[in-house]
C-alpha cells in the first residue's frame, strides 16, 4: 500500500475508461432503440473538482455513446475520445498532446480492453469489480464497483495526497 500512496504524489492526470468505471456497466435500451447509461454523481463531483484543481481528465471509451461526451464535458472534461478501437492508440495521442509522462497518469479500466493502456500508465488502478486480468495488473483495486464511486475513490486518494482535497483552492470559484 505504501508504493501505491508514494506513487500517488506525482500524479497529474487521470485517465478514465467509461462504461464499468464511470457507469456500472449497465446499457439501458429504450423502445426507439437509443441507449442510455447511468452515472454516479459522487464521481461526477470529484471529477470537476480535479479539473478545477488542474489536473489533466480524460476518458477513452470503445463504446460510441455520445451520453459520456456530454456528462464528461458537462463536468469540465474536454478530452473525451468515444469509439476507441484500440486504447493504447488514444492513450499515447492524449499524453503526445497534452505533454505528459506516462509516469504521471493513473489510469483506471475494468476490462480487457483497458489492458494495454493501463500497462502504459504510470499507476493502473481498477473497481472493485474488474476482470481478473485487470485486476492482476494493478497496483491498487478500489473496494468500490465501477458506477458506484470508484472514479472518486481514486480522485480523492490522490487529491489528498497532494493537499489538495480540502484546500481553498478545490472550493474557490
Amino acid at each position: 500500500m505504501e508504493s501505491f500512496l508514494t506513487k500517488l504524489k506525482d500524479i497529474t492526470t487521470f485517465i478514465f475508461d467509461v462504461d464499468g468505471v464511470l457507469t456500472d456497466g449497465s446499457v439501458y435500451v429504450m423502445e426507439n432503440g437509443e441507449q442510455s447509461r447511468q452515472f454516479n454523481v459522487k464521481d461526477g463531483y470529484a471529477i470537476q473538482l480535479a479539473v478545477k484543481c488542474g489536473y489533466n481528465v480524460c476518458a477513452i471509451s470503445g463504446s460510441r455513446s455520445k451520453v459520456a461526451i456530454h456528462r464528461l464535458n458537462s463536468l469540465g472534461v474536454k478530452d473525451v475520445y468515444i469509439g476507441a478501437r484500440v486504447k493504447s492508440e488514444n492513450f499515447r495521442t492524449y499524453l503526445e498532446e497534452k505533454r505528459v509522462s506516462p509516469a504521471s497518469v493513473l489510469y483506471m479500466g475494468d476490462d480487457i480492453t483497458d489492458l494495454e493502456a493501463m500497462q502504459l500508465a504510470g499507476l493502473a488502478v481498477c473497481p472493485s469489480d474488474a476482470a481478473e486480468e485487470i485486476k492482476a495488473i494493478c497496483k491498487y483495486i478500489s473496494p468500490v464497483n465501477g458506477g458506484k464511486g470508484a472514479a472518486r475513490d481514486v480522485i480523492e486518494k490522490v487529491m489528498k495526497v497532494q493537499g489538495k482535497w480540502m484546500s481553498a483552492q478545490a472550493y474557490s470559484w
